[in-house]
């Protein structure tokens, strides 16, 4: 075991109370993933269902992106909020009314009779999983110590990874299948029994929150959103202009700002929306980069394949959403062995490989479009991506656990909040700018591919680098 870990291991928990028994605790670390895999699920399960959901709702084609923009628009914007009210209320109050708000409007999205009601349904679920996400490093914490919190930790990477890869499968295969004539409307009516199971568990949790109870800071809160929204709005429609790229340089100084404030903040006594003990160091700054980057070398690669399969190829969502299972599988049976073999015997070692498994996927991906005919489906894509979802669930059990290792109770909220920010920024990213490229080019469809890939192999390179400063010991004087 690494010695972060260690020391991760041995980290009092003031503020919590005591864990529950070995089975209640079981049920409350599924209910708490659960919610994990349900904003994961609703981030990406639309686009997938886009196309159809327009062609019944009706309206100007430029809405298509905003039914998953609007949800990952309001979720950036009330992390670091949701993260700071945890801290202040206690993380299960605030995750249970969060989960409570996500079920309603997910039962209101179902109901929509038009597209202005379904993008703005879709704002609130997203700001009602900014409420629940947050809270999910400090629960599981509370209620897990030594190696069973490094298990437990483990486990968040995978269900992320997989829920966000099995989205656009499972939107695929619900709005082929019209249950009930529901068509789309099943997409988000998935959510009904699964926010369900994790109010039955929620009794299970253990109530946490920071040691000494914090304040809000309005003004750090306005600036945090301000930056946000100028970053993710313009980039969230996967094909930005010019100006665009600018309005986003403009949310970049406005982020910069606000770090300014916080560091201020701190400084003069008060209390900051994010503990400043974050960023200094190497370590954890390394890995918000490192989320980033990742995020969007994800994202980008299966909005690629969608865009190709739907668009270039003219197939329908269950082919796009088939056609990446076999990333879902490698990612699955990736992270088991890295949770339950690897990371324990090498440690972080195994981040490092799930990157060059990942690199040599998406090498793969890129000759399987090369070698197809144009306009033909590339036979080789699966296998590709299947090694290219085994490097994914190798990265991601020991990221999450090193990039929590060194994190204290204090800075929990503020850990949280920023590593789903970060992820979420990165995944608008590789949309705007993986898809950007396919969309942009003008060669056929494959040729088009390749180049979109060709970009995404540049920022997993980048994201070697990241991950390198991420793990890299102190240099000794």
């Amino acid at each position: 075991m690494s010695r972060t870990t260690n020391r991760t291991a041995v980290r009092p928990q003031p503020t919590a109370t005591a864990p529950p028994a070995s089975g209640r605790r079981g049920l409350a670390l599924a209910a708490v993933l659960t919610a994990e895999a349900m904003n994961l699920l609703d981030a990406t399960i639309v686009q997938v269902a886009g196309p159809v959901i327009h062609t019944d709702l009706g309206g100007a084609q430029a809405t298509i992106p905003w039914f998953s923009a609007s949800y990952t628009l309001a979720f950036a914007l009330g992390l670091l909020t949701g993260a700071r009210l945890g801290d202040i209320a206690g993380r299960k109050r605030v995750f249970r009314i969060g989960v409570i708000a996500f079920t309603v409007a997910s039962l209101a999205c179902a109901l929509a009779s038009g597209a202005g009601t379904l993008i703005a349904v879709r704002a609130v679920q997203g700001a009602a999983a900014a409420a629940i996400i947050p809270q999910t490093f400090g629960l599981i914490r509370a209620m897990h110590d030594g190696d069973e919190l490094t298990r437990a930790l483990g486990m968040i990477g995978p269900v992320m990874g997989l829920s966000a890869v099995l989205g656009p499968v499972l939107g695929g295969v619900l709005t082929h299948a019209d249950l009930l004539g529901l068509s789309w409307r099943a997409v988000f009516l998935v959510n009904l029994p699964l926010a369900t199971a994790v109010l039955v568990a929620t009794p299970y949790l253990t109530e946490d929150r920071a040691p000494t109870r914090p304040r809000l800071d309005p003004t750090g809160t306005v600036l945090a959103m301000l930056g946000t929204a100028l970053v993710v709005c313009p980039l969230a429609t996967g094909d930005p202009a010019p100006a665009a790229w600018a309005v986003a340089a403009a949310g970049i100084a406005v982020l910069g700002v606000f770090v300014a404030h916080q560091r201020r903040t701190s400084r003069r006594g008060h209390a900051p929306l994010i503990e400043p003990a974050l960023l200094r160091g190497r370590a954890f700054p390394a890995a918000l980069a490192t989320s980033t980057l990742f995020f969007a070398v994800m994202n980008g690669v299966m909005i690629t394949v969608v865009l190709h399969l739907e668009l270039g190829l003219q197939d329908g969502p269950l082919t796009a959403g088939l056609t990446l299972l076999p990333w879902s599988s490698g990612l699955a049976i990736g992270s088991w062995a890295a949770g339950t073999h690897l990371v324990p015997r090498y440690g972080t070692r195994i981040m490092h490989t799930g990157i060059a498994v990942l690199a040599i996927g998406l090498a793969a991906a890129f000759l399987a479009y090369r070698a197809a005919s144009p306009g033909s489906y590339p036979a080789a894509l699966p296998a590709a991506l299947a090694v290219a979802g085994l490097g994914t669930g190798l990265f991601t059990p020991p990221f999450f656990s090193t990039a929590l290792s060194g994190v204290g109770p204090q800075e929990t909220g503020s850990a949280a909040g920023l590593l789903n920010a970060v992820q979420q920024l990165g995944g608008t990213l590789g949309v705007a700018v993986v898809g950007g490229v396919y969309l942009r080019a003008a060669d056929s469809a494959h040729t088009a591919a390749q180049h979109a890939l060709g970009v995404a192999a540049v920022i997993l390179a980048t994201t070697a680098v990241a991950a390198a400063a991420m793990t890299a010991r102190p240099a000794r004087r």
